[in-house]
């Protein structure tokens, strides 16, 4: 990650770079107290050209909730925080995330949410720089007019990007997340026209398909409705932008796709930017897609404080529970020893994680187990430094949590 690393703390150990992740990572934080998150660069940047492969020449804005970490912000997107090699922009999840980030060089930011934050929207109206380079989301008139009291009624005019509901509906179904009101190439332009009315700058329009990209291929019926979504949006995603353009002429973003759909997404000749995050540090939740091969680059670990069997380990810490519907796919997972597993009656505590499995007694007192997150910039809510570990060498970054933010 090198010098764009303002903050590290560099040069623990050296090792040998001919080994596997774990390998790697291990040998360069032997001096290291769990319990710790570590990267592993040279498959974050791995991660980083296939993602850029994969979106065919498309641009990829870089999803901030999925790595909460400037330095691998830095590392993707160059000091800046900008563009390069195939990325540009940054997709924040807060307004006074996106400020910050304004205050720190980036100027391309597509706020990825609606925000109601009427005291950072007034920031927002006082700083130029800010208003040049931070596009709002909306899909709702109210929200118009909560931006408008916030940020008065002078000659301020924010720049706007539409949330078009991207989900698969089969008569009464709805196949996706609950997101925006907007679907209708005339719903988009009808917000459009108040938007302009308004003195807002129409400038965008945002589909995410989490149905395609945020859904793991794990069945053949999970595929077909996958690729009847994907048909759907081809045809209606292009009618919303005519609809839109109608109105406010041409757009500068129309954004659409995740991590699991970059394909797809970037196959559609309206579209003009692909988003991913969890692509470049690889959670659990991203093992089983038919379109790449998961290489995992952020891992954390735990140390053993006792045995109360011999088959169990007792771990410190580990309750980093992710988002979502509740359930076994959200617990992080031990990964080495191989063949550990979290107590059913347990699972992952705040506190404590008992791990069983025969490999349980061969974690001493002290010992430490690898974990993988199922999610992926939310493991950085946890931790307030990151070790990145490049030819061996093992330098600490800030996390958002560790240069005191937190959204």
């Amino acid at each position: 990650m090198g010098q764009p690393l303002s903050t590290a703390v560099p040069g623990r150990t050296v090792v040998p770079g001919n080994t596997t992740v774990l390998d790697r990572l291990d040998a360069a934080t032997p001096d290291l107290d769990p319990p710790f998150a570590a990267l592993d660069l040279t498959t974050l940047r791995h991660n980083a050209d296939d993602l850029v492969r994969r979106a065919s020449g498309t641009p990829v804005r870089v999803a901030s909730k999925s790595v909460r970490c400037r330095a691998v912000l830095e590392e993707v997107l160059g000091t800046g925080l900008t563009a390069q090699g195939g990325f540009r922009g940054i997709m924040a999840y807060s307004l006074r995330e996106a400020l910050w980030l304004v205050e720190r060089g980036a100027r391309d930011i597509l706020l990825g949410y609606p925000t109601v934050d009427r005291a950072a929207l007034a920031e927002l109206a006082a700083n130029p720089v800010a208003l040049g380079s931070v596009v709002l989301m909306i899909d709702a008139p109210a929200q118009l007019d909560l931006i408008r009291n916030s940020m008065g009624t002078g000659a301020v005019r924010p720049r706007v990007c539409l949330d078009v509901d991207a989900s698969l509906r089969v008569g009464p179904v709805h196949l996706g997340v609950r997101r925006s009101p907007l679907r209708t190439p005339d719903q988009a332009a009808e917000l459009a026209r108040i938007a302009t009315a308004g003195n807002f700058d129409v400038v965008g329009v945002m589909f995410y398909e989490a149905q395609i990209a945020g859904l793991p291929d794990s069945s053949l019926p999970v595929r077909v409705v996958k690729r009847m979504s994907a048909k759907e949006l081809a045809t209606r995603r292009g009618a919303v932008v005519e609809a839109v353009r109608a109105v406010s002429g041409d757009l500068e973003i129309v954004n659409s796709g995740g991590t699991g759909s970059l394909e797809v997404s970037s196959a559609d000749p309206v579209v003009t930017e692909v988003t991913a995050g969890s692509g470049l540090y690889v959670p659990t939740l991203f093992d089983t897609y038919d379109a790449f091969t998961p290489n995992p680059s952020l891992f954390f670990a735990l140390s053993a404080v006792r045995k109360p069997a011999p088959s169990i380990t007792t771990l410190f810490g580990g309750g980093y529970i992710a988002s979502g519907p509740p359930g076994s796919s959200r617990v992080p997972r031990p990964i080495r020893p191989a063949g550990l597993k979290l107590l059913r009656n347990e699972g992952a505590g705040e506190v404590q994680t008992p791990v069983h499995g025969r490999s349980a007694s061969d974690v001493p007192i002290g010992g430490r187990v690898w974990f993988r997150h199922a999610k992926a910039g939310e493991l950085c809510e946890r931790f307030a430094h990151i070790q990145v570990v490049e030819a061996g060498v093992c330098t600490t970054v800030p996390t958002y949590r560790g240069e005191g933010r937190c959204w």
